[in-house]
């Protein structure tokens, strides 16, 4: 793949290539440049490449190109610059159109020419072979070959910008159009297959955007833009659809149109609702759908009445008296009562579903049978009006079918209303979006009806009639119709009758099958005794004389009602369990069989394909091998035109000859040609030598006789020629004098006038220059002025940052003697205070130490038994004391009896030998230390003897608060003072 430095050099080398002839090479360049994941930023030159790489794919017939290119260039304009690939789909689909329309030009056959089921699919082997056989290669076949082929492309084109632009929000419009432009090319060339496949693409592309509506351009079907063009889409499906004939697609459509209604919960317009409408009459009486006709009849004439103010009064009667003859039309008999129950079941879903498509009824409220029947269609018509809007004859005959009697002459009333009814109709002048209004179609319709109601009317006034009197009462039909139209009207239990050929009679009443009397004879039977009874003994008190005889009456029917209600459940349960298992037994035979249809198909499929490859195999040699004697043959006649006459021919007559015989022949006799060829020249270069030497010698003598004359004619001419310019010398000479002696005259005014120029351009001259050098001096003394306006600032500034600096160093001096003088002051304070702690921790420790011998000497007086030793403590000097024993008096002299630490204080201290008084509790024991061992605080931390009393020393043992500080040492140092004077023997690091 070549790499391209800017994409125009790309483009340049396409140009290069399809100059010469090399289109594909062009194409495969610019394809390798469209999908390089390099070129991923939208630019201008990457639009003229797209034209270009579209204007080859169509050219060359490479939709698959053209597909891949398109991908990657919606990939690259989608989030910047979708217009651009509008236009390069545009372009696209304008050139594969315009590819079409000539090669149908071209085509003088058109019908011949497009005459293919499936676009999609290849030619089949049965056209092959006969083409093989029969050796066609007339007009039919190329057209075939010429036309086929650009529709093929064509359609490709159309599934391909389809696919492309699916559920994208940015290009919704030429979405729209594309879809147009299908159709249109299946409704041109009935394209009956390839508008299946179109409507079903369209199907799944609003399928997959519902199905996934986390899409980042997703449609919006609730915006109306959207809507309109979706429902726009829709409808012309529709049209198309109607107008190729393809009525199942029609009404999928219609299912389609409906499906959108109810996704976005909109009601379009009443425009596209009678196209609709119209639409559906159409489907409807196609499918022989009698009732869903006259219904979709009637919302037309409401939507026609209410919204189409142009309505003339003759649309008006056409349009009602078509709703009055399209319900007319539906059979008086409903066709549900002699069906099963899955019969029903699916009965009920149609008309459930076919009343949603009519009425647009999102959330159906009534059952479907309840909504659609023809007394309420028809009575519907009554009391909306639509009756008293219809022609005169209309409404003749629906009385005459609906309300009147006439068993006898109901034929000869009707048959010339019929007449009439088929005689009008027509098109809809104010309702051009209606389809034409032709009141003959119901006529047949309409003579069945009167034929069963001419029955039906006859069997309530006659129990038997022959035949040739009621062939007479009917003049529409013959009496073998008459039997036919009968014998479903008695299957829907719409008349009792039954014709009897042999007597010739047809006899009325309610003649039910000789089965079903039989059956229910015996219950009959018992009836009637039980009446007769009831008559001949009656019984006053009936209700008590029941009661009295059984009374659990009404417990046993509802007993029995329930049994029969189980046992029909399980007859039914088993009728649909038969059913299923046939159903599933006839699904697996299907099965079976298509599986068997599917092997047979293929191995036919394979043995046809291994022919077809073989007459292909079989063909192609054979077209070599004639195509090789034909450039034989054509060698052979250019060799036998270029032999001379008199030689012989290089193959002789009846010889079989091939291509390389020919060839190799050819080749020698050109050989032998050229080797005489080249001996004739050899002889005649040597001829030409010779003429050519002997011409040489003959010229020289003449050659240097003609340079001798040659030289004297030059020298005469010479010397003339110099002779004359010597002349002409002279003369220009004389007449230049002349010249100067005339002018001679002007010298002094000349010279008169060149000085006044010249002092007043020095006058002139000597001014500009006095204003230059003026204008000069002034610049000089500004400039001057400014350098030492410059220079007096650049010096006050200097003299002002010199007094600055010199005011900072003096102010940074200043600073550190006073932070030198506060740090010795500090160290001055500290010793003192250091001092101050060291005399009160001494102190402490020598009234610990009397206390501890006071208290020693206290314990040593009792008749206690020896105490446990305490542990040792710590003298100032550093060395252990042993402790004191604890007092034990007490435990000696009685029961042991706790002793408060206060008290044992208090009568230490009150003892004799205690030379001193001891400090009180709140003095001595305001901090306990709860059970510590002696020597460690509340924190665990070890002490001296001195630091086992209270923590806090009394006001009158507190040292005084040093100068500059309070009682409690605040200050600049007062935390360290305080920690000092509580008992720190560690200083703290000065902070500032």
């Amino acid at each position: 793949m070549a790499n391209f430095a800017k994409p125009e050099n790309a483009l340049k080398r396409a140009d290069e290539l399809i100059n010469v002839g090399q289109k594909q090479d062009a194409l495969q360049a610019l394809h390798d440049l469209i999908t390089s994941k390099r070129y991923r930023a939208w630019q201008k030159p990457l639009e003229k490449i797209m034209f270009k790489y579209l204007d080859l794919c169509v050219d060359l017939k490479r939709g698959r190109f053209a597909k891949d290119g398109l991908i990657q260039y919606r990939i690259v304009c989608q989030q910047v610059n979708v217009s651009s690939l509008e236009e390069v789909i545009k372009h696209f689909l304008h050139l594969a159109t315009e590819k079409a329309e000539q090669a149908r030009s071209q085509a003088d056959a058109l019908e011949e020419a497009l005459d293919v089921d499936d676009l999609e699919a290849d030619r089949k082997p049965e056209d092959l072979q006969l083409s093989i056989v029969s050796g066609e290669k007339g007009k039919d076949r190329s057209d075939r070959e010429l036309v086929t082929p650009w529709f093929k492309f064509l359609w490709e084109t159309y599934r391909t910008v389809l696919e492309i632009l699916r559920n994208n929000s940015k290009l919704e419009a030429l979405y729209a159009m594309t879809a147009h432009k299908a159709f249109q090319f299946c409704k041109q060339y009935k394209r009956t297959t390839e508008f299946r496949r179109l409507c079903e693409i369209i199907r799944n592309h609003l399928a997959n955007l519902n199905k996934y509506r986390d899409q980042r351009d997703r449609p919006d079907l609730s915006a109306p833009e959207s809507l309109q063009l979706y429902l726009d889409t829709r409808f012309d499906q529709l049209k198309v659809a109607t107008e190729l004939g393809l009525w199942q697609e029609a009404f999928r459509s219609v299912e389609d149109i409906y499906g959108l209604m109810c996704m976005v919960k909109k009601t379009p317009k009443s425009s596209l609702l009678m196209v609709y409408y119209s639409k559906l009459t159409e489907i409807f009486w196609i499918s022989s759908s009698h009732l869903y006709h006259a219904y979709a009849w009637f919302k037309l004439f409401s939507l026609q009445k209410n919204f189409n103010k142009n309505l003339s009064q003759k649309d008006l009667q056409l349009i009602s008296s078509s709703v009055v003859l399209a319900a007319l039309s539906v059979p008086p008999f409903d066709r549900a009562q002699s069906a099963s129950h899955m019969e029903l079941e699916n009965e009920k879903e149609r008309n459930l579903r076919m009343a949603n498509l009519i009425g647009f009824n999102l959330e159906p409220k009534f059952e479907g049978r309840d909504m659609l029947s023809r007394s309420a269609l028809l009575s519907e018509l009554v009391s909306r009006g639509v009756l008293s809007c219809a022609s005169q004859e209309v409404k003749d005959l629906f009385h005459v079918l609906e309300h009147e009697f006439h068993p006898l002459d109901l034929g000869s009333k009707i048959q010339p209303l019929l007449e009439k009814i088929s005689k009008s109709g027509g098109k809809l002048s104010s309702a051009p979006s209606l389809p034409e209004a032709q009141l003959s179609q119901y006529v047949p319709a309409l003579e069945k009806l009167a034929t069963l109601r001419l029955l039906q009317q006859v069997s309530k006034i006659y129990q038997t009639i022959r035949i040739e009197s009621l062939s007479q009462l009917v003049p529409f039909f013959e009496f073998s119709v008459v039997e036919k139209i009968s014998v479903d009207a008695v299957k829907n239990n719409f008349v009792a009758m039954k014709v009897d050929h042999m007597k010739g009679v047809v006899i009325f009443g309610n003649l039910g099958i000789e089965s079903d009397g039989l059956r229910d004879h015996l219950a009959v039977f018992a009836e009637s005794l039980s009446k007769v009874r009831a008559m001949l003994y009656p019984v006053p008190s009936k209700a008590s004389k029941l009661a009295g005889i059984i009374p659990n009456l009404a417990d046993t029917v509802e007993k029995e009602h329930k049994r029969l209600l189980a046992r029909k459940s399980i007859i039914e349960k088993r009728k649909e369990d038969q059913e299923r298992q046939q159903l599933e037994m006839e699904r697996e035979e299907e099965q079976k069989r298509l599986k068997l249809q599917k092997l047979t198909e293929e191995a036919e499929q394979k043995r046809l394909a291994a022919e077809l490859a073989e007459r292909r195999k079989q063909r192609i040699l054979r077209e070599i091998e004639e195509k090789e004697l034909e450039e034989a043959q054509a060698l052979l006649e250019d060799t036998e035109k270029r032999m001379k006459k008199g030689k012989k021919k290089p193959f002789l007559d009846g010889e079989k000859v091939t291509k390389q015989t020919v060839k190799e022949r050819v080749l020698t006799e050109q050989l032998k040609e050229r080797q005489e060829m080249e001996k004739k020249l050899q002889k005649l270069a040597k001829t030409m030598d010779y003429l050519e030497r002997a011409k040489r010698e003959e010229a020289a003598p003449l050659i240097e006789a003609a340079y001798q004359r040659r030289l004297v004619e030059e020298r005469e001419f010479y010397e003339r020629e110099q002779q004359r310019e010597v002349e002409l010398s002279k003369e220009r000479h004389e007449s230049d004098l002349k010249e100067k002696n005339r002018l001679s005259r002007m010298l002094g005014n000349k010279e008169i006038f060149q000085a006044q120029v010249i002092s007043r351009r020095q006058a002139e001259f000597d001014r500009i220059r006095t204003e230059r050098e003026e204008r000069i001096s002034q610049i000089i003394r500004a400039r001057k002025q400014e350098r030492d306006i410059k220079r007096k600032q650049i010096y006050y500034l200097t003299i002002e940052e010199e007094r600055i600096r010199k005011l900072q160093e003096e102010e940074e001096a200043r600073k550190r003697e006073e932070a030198e003088r506060l740090k010795k002051e500090q160290a001055e304070r500290k010793a003192k205070l250091d001092e101050i702690a060291e005399k009160q921790r001494q102190r402490e420790r020598e009234v610990e130490e009397k206390g501890r011998l006071e208290r020693e000497a206290a314990l040593k007086g009792t008749n206690a038994p020896p105490a446990r030793l305490a542990e040792p403590t710590v003298t100032p000097t550093g060395t252990a004391a042993p402790a004191a024993t604890a007092p034990a008096a007490a435990a000696a002299s009685g029961p042991a009896k706790y002793v408060p630490k206060w008290k044992r204080q208090t009568t230490e201290v009150s003892g004799p030998s205690a030379p001193t008084a001891a400090p009180t509790p709140s003095e001595t024991d305001r901090w306990p230390n709860r059970g510590l061992p002696p020597g460690d605080d509340h924190w665990g931390n070890s002490r001296g003897p001195a630091q086992n009393t209270d923590r806090w020393t009394s006001g009158r043992d507190r040292a005084p608060p040093a100068e500059g500080g309070d009682r409690w040492g605040s200050g600049p140092r007062g935390s360290d003072e305080r920690r000092s004077a509580f008992g720190s023997s560690r200083p703290r690091p000065t902070q500032r």
